[in-house]
């Protein structure tokens, strides 16, 4: 078992060279909330959406103060609509710098209770950056419960810290986008199509952990092999 220190200082020494490694490249995206903060007073006058009510599972309130809530990220390990973003900190959000989609579980209700949007996904599309008069940055947030659609582009306005291995902050605005704003038009919940006009306040914060390399497992799993055989000498 003389081997056994050296076994240990091989494994650690793996650790801090996939952390470093890590820090070059992907990071995922295992947790966290998303907050929001709606201008209800345009949803109700412009929208006719009166807000009534959120479910058992929304956060409140938010980060965004006592008006907003919170929805729950996912985990990768979630049965239905599991996240699988990934990003890679050292750049983010450069174009191939992330990938993947953002899950949330949780509903809004409004005009009481008849009209449900929730289990939100954040998403990116290449087609959308730069529409909405250069406002839309490629990311949407699209509704998974009750209306079915995409509901707001993305403006991102800042990284309130700089993107890392274990986490990943995003403050943006959101914009009707024109898919929800033709859906209020057409319901006539609105007499105009709303789309880029700004509804509200996000703020992601994201958890994160680093992604392992292959060659990293690929070492880690010939030091638990060498750990057996070591036992059974």
């Amino acid at each position: 078992m003389r081997s056994a220190p050296r076994l240990l200082a091989f494994a650690l020494s793996i650790f801090v060279l996939n952390s470093q490694h890590a820090a070059r490249g992907q990071v995922n995206v295992i947790g966290g909330q998303t907050s929001v903060l709606l201008d209800t007073d345009t949803l109700s006058t412009a929208a006719s959406l009166d807000l009534s009510s959120v479910s058992a599972d929304v956060i409140a309130p938010g980060s965004l103060g006592a008006a907003s809530v919170a929805f729950g990220i996912t985990p990768r390990s979630a049965a239905t609509l599991p996240t699988d973003f990934s990003y890679a900190p050292n750049n983010f959000p450069a174009g191939g710098s992330f990938a993947g989609k953002i899950e949330h579980q949780g509903s809004v209700f409004f005009n009481a209770d008849a009209v449900e949007v929730g289990d939100f996904t954040i998403g990116f599309d290449g087609a959308r950056v730069g529409t909405l008069g250069g406002a839309a940055s490629g990311f949407f947030v699209e509704s998974n419960a009750g209306i079915a659609a995409i509901l707001f582009d993305i403006s991102v306005t800042s990284l309130p810290s700089p993107p890392s291995e274990t986490s990943l902050e995003i403050a943006a605005d959101l914009l009707v986008s024109p898919e929800f704003g033709q859906f209020l038009f057409d319901n006539s919940l609105s007499t105009t199509n709303l789309a880029g006009a700004d509804v509200g306040d996000a703020l992601v914060e994201a958890i994160a952990i680093p992604e392992p390399g292959a060659w990293c497992l690929a070492a880690i799993g010939a030091v638990a092999l060498a750990w057996r055989r070591g036992r059974r000498l």
